[in-house]
């Protein structure tokens, strides 16, 4: 973030949405009625099962397009492979994990790129489309809106756990179904209810994404964060003190802007950690809530929570209670 304030603003006249308020995806206007999302991510394993990797780094490309309203066109594939420490046959069930997901999804992959480095890397570059009318952006909150979350959260405290010896890979079935998930059911959901404003839940933690919606929209959000659902044994892990750095970069960028009141700092930790391929924040009107509701249990997503509201622009941009 610090180096993309120094870059030059975009003011291409078509560039609806572009890196000024850190959403989740580029978007480009075709016409009045279409335009292209764009979006690029990739990641290191989380799971030893080379296929399941290929999924969840996918289904987590994948699910920036849907963040912003989007539905998923083409995919390029982005590899670094360890040839000379790996066999091929890893390379081609990550693939094919990636193929499986992309598929599913409806889009189809075209080609992609690859390099030799000392980790493996995968990940896509995806291409979508919207309709300019139903953009998704995390600008657009308004006083009132109720927050709803489509996933629970726990994945980075899991695998980093699982990374560390402290629970078996067979104990990240949770994490393993939900990283999976695609986003395209809550999506769905948004775009036929009608939510203000939206992002998906990824690198910067619920709190850190929480707070980008709450600084480009100029409300506050507050989170109860008892109502936030967390996978099994994240609390207890994360009481342990198994949690990614990531958690620790979040409170540093929100900073005085994030007011904390009597929350347990374990949960604090949780709700600021790194995740994977989340789910969808969504923020809908209190007289929509019950709606958006039945719409994304509909598409059975791995859990529908509401978890807080926003409100007019106070001192903080998030409270924690």
């Amino acid at each position: 973030m610090q180096v993309l304030r120094r870059l030059p603003p975009n003011d291409h006249p078509d560039l609806l949405v572009g890196n000024e308020h850190f959403d989740d995806a580029g978007v480009f206007r075709i016409s009045d009625d279409f335009a292209l999302v764009q979006t690029l991510d990739f990641i290191p394993p989380l799971v030893d099962d080379p296929f399941v990797f290929g999924q969840i780094a996918a289904a987590n490309a994948l699910s920036d397009v849907y963040a912003m309203g989007g539905v998923p066109l083409t995919a390029m594939n982005i590899v670094g492979f360890p040839d000379k420490d790996l066999p091929p046959e890893v390379l081609v069930e990550i693939l094919r994990g990636g193929h499986e997901r992309v598929t599913t999804a409806g889009a189809v992959i075209v080609g992609g790129h690859s390099v030799r480095d000392s980790e493996v890397k995968y990940g896509l570059s995806v291409t979508g489309r919207v309709d300019p009318r139903h953009l998704l952006t995390n600008a657009a909150a308004k006083p009132g809106d109720r927050l709803v979350l489509t996933k629970p959260i726990g994945s980075g405290v899991l695998t980093t756990a699982a990374k560390k010896g402290l629970i078996q890979q067979n104990d990240l079935s949770e994490a393993v179904a939900v990283m999976i998930h695609l986003n395209r059911g809550a999506r769905d959901a948004a775009i036929a209810i009608g939510v203000h404003a939206g992002t998906d839940i990824t690198g910067f933690g619920l709190v850190g994404h929480a707070f980008e919606i709450a600084e480009a929209s100029g409300v506050t959000l507050t989170i109860e964060t008892q109502a936030v659902p967390l996978m099994r044994r994240t609390l207890e892990l994360a009481r342990e003190g198994v949690v990614t750095r990531a958690h620790t970069s979040t409170l540093n960028h929100a900073g005085d802007r994030l007011l904390v009141g009597d929350v347990e700092p374990a949960l604090v930790n949780v709700l600021c950690d790194a995740q994977t391929s989340g789910g969808l924040l969504l923020c809908v009107s209190g007289d929509q809530t019950g709606r958006l509701l039945e719409a994304v249990n509909r598409h059975e997503t791995p859990s529908t929570a509401v978890i807080g509201e926003a409100t007019e622009r106070g001192p903080h941009a998030i409270r924690l209670t």
